[in-house]
């Protein structure tokens, strides 16, 4: 995926969950964030991030914050990029063979999931849930960096979908590249951990890839270790 006008900036302060301050060109600015999470390991004073320029009027702030830099690795940290990226990987063929269908935000029961999916060469169907990261650690990377009981009934959810015989699978989506593992943030939400875990035992498909990142873009890369 491709971002517009990027332009380099300075994050000095978060008020909220939706804006930043930022230093412009030497002028401060008020930026919209595009991820409502913490992200207290990434938005520090001083570091830099990097904005698109929306262009679009009527807005109450001209620009989205969508990466930043933590030391020397560059972190895209759009929430709604990771489910952008897996489509277009998906639609290239990186997830399954054959796809004759790929469709966002569908409906099954009372659940509702980012993709269903079929494919005419195999004959099979399912579900995906999508779950970008942005936590790093010592080089690893960890989901959540919030407690997140909507993460919880999500893996629950694609139980059900495996139970009625579909194919489920959870993709976790790292916004960075060059990590050693994930594994679910059991100091944070242990009960995430716990889900996973029993996904898996019953037959739910558990994905990570990292991401190329570039201030104005972002690609699917390379599958990461999974440590549950």
């Amino acid at each position: 995926m491709q971002y517009q006008t990027v332009k380099k900036a300075v994050f000095l302060r978060r008020p909220n969950r939706f804006i930043a301050q930022v230093a412009l060109e030497g002028v401060e600015e008020t930026v919209h964030v595009k991820n409502t999470g913490r992200c207290r390991e990434l938005l520090v004073p001083g570091a830099v991030v990097y904005l698109e320029d929306c262009g679009r009027p009527g807005r109450k702030t001209r620009y989205d914050l969508v990466a930043v830099e933590k030391g020397e690795r560059l972190i895209n940290m759009d929430a709604q990029a990771p489910n952008k990226v897996f489509g277009e990987w998906a639609a290239a063929g990186g997830f399954r063979a054959g796809l004759t269908l790929l469709r966002p935000e569908t409906t099954w029961g009372n659940s509702r999931f980012d993709f269903y999916w079929e494919s005419s060469e195999t004959g099979r169907k399912g579900f995906v849930e999508v779950k970008g990261v942005t936590l790093e650690e010592g080089g690893a990377v960890y989901f959540p960096d919030a407690p997140t009981e909507r993460g919880v009934k999500h893996v629950e959810e694609l139980m059900a979908c495996r139970a009625a015989g579909y194919e489920a699978a959870l993709c976790l989506v790292v916004q960075m590249e060059g990590v050693a593992f994930w594994s679910p943030n059991d100091r944070t939400h242990p009960a995430f951990g716990a889900a996973v875990r029993r996904a898996v035992a019953a037959g739910v498909e558990l994905l990570c890839m990292d991401c190329k990142v570039t201030p104005d873009s972002l690609t699917m890369g390379r599958p990461v270790e999974v440590r549950l």
